[in-house]
């Protein structure tokens, strides 16, 4: 026997295995070659702590004389149970500045493809914004041209229609006018007449004037209506055809308004 010195404070190896004999029951669980790898080296760590417990202490110091064949074997046994991961840890450890270069690599190669991806979206975008926008463009001139087109053909139906008002309105004066003047021509005939025949009879003769008078007036008010409605008549059919050229020119405005104003804002939008 060989011995050899190890610290055991008072009470450690006693907790320590205790811890081990716990994780040596959960290990026990394990069914596969690497659980019972991970056995092996919790059960020999565990003689180990046995092997020290029960060790002779050496007088007036902490340690204690151990069998070097019996510790060394566990030793073997534990470094041949540890699993190979650990072996592949210390490799990847060994090249971490190698991995961690190709990784460097492998992110600088992804962002550039991400960059160029994002500007081709870009691009793409771009180039779909502005088809949409003329698209949107040539729409809207096609919207007001119609609607120009419309108010051309309402204004020219309207004037039109303003014109056959105006001429039938004055030939409704003139034919009232005429009839007026012919009534009137005939009532002065008509007074002519029985003037010259009771033109001896005083009281006959101002009865007469007095009828001729009074036809007079009649007739004159009658052509003075017929003047007044036929003028209400056409004021009329005017503000009708006002109103609608109004709000004709009204809604051409808003569709050049609305033209304008979409086009500025997705130009605005595009910026940000």
């Amino acid at each position: 026997m060989t011995s050899i010195s190890v610290d055991t404070p008072g009470g450690r190896a006693s907790g320590t295995h205790g811890k081990y004999e716990a994780t040596m029951f959960a290990a026990r669980g394990i069914a596969s070659t690497r659980g019972d790898a991970v056995y092996r080296v919790f059960e020999a760590l565990d003689e180990l702590v046995t092997i020290i417990e029960e060790a002779r202490g050496v007088p007036m110091t902490s340690g204690c004389v151990v069998p070097r064949g019996d510790v060394l074997e566990l030793l073997d046994e534990v470094r041949d149970a540890i699993p190979g991961e650990l072996d592949d840890a210390q490799d990847v450890l060994d090249r971490r500045d190698e991995i961690v270069g190709k990784a460097q690599h492998e992110a600088e190669q992804a962002l550039n493809k991400a960059d160029a991806q994002a500007e081709q979206l870009v691009t793409e975008t771009q180039s779909e914004a502005d088809r949409l926008l003329a698209e949107a463009k040539a729409r809207a001139e096609r919207m007001v041209a119609d609607a120009e087109h419309q108010a051309e053909r309402t204004v020219a139906a309207g004037r039109a229609e303003y014109e056959e008002l105006v001429g039938r309105a004055q030939d409704e004066a003139e034919r009232m006018l005429q009839a007026g003047r012919m009534s009137y021509e005939r009532a002065i005939e008509e007074g002519e007449v029985e003037q010259a025949r009771l033109v001896s009879q005083t009281e006959v003769v101002q009865a007469s004037h007095a009828e001729s008078a009074r036809v007079i007036d009649a007739a004159q008010a009658e052509i003075d209506q017929l003047r007044s409605e036929c003028d209400a008549y056409v004021d009329g059919k005017l503000g009708e055809f006002e109103d609608l050229l109004t709000h004709t020119l009204r809604s051409v405005g808003k569709g050049r308004s609305r033209l304008h104003t979409p086009m500025v804002g997705a130009n605005n939008g595009y910026r940000e």
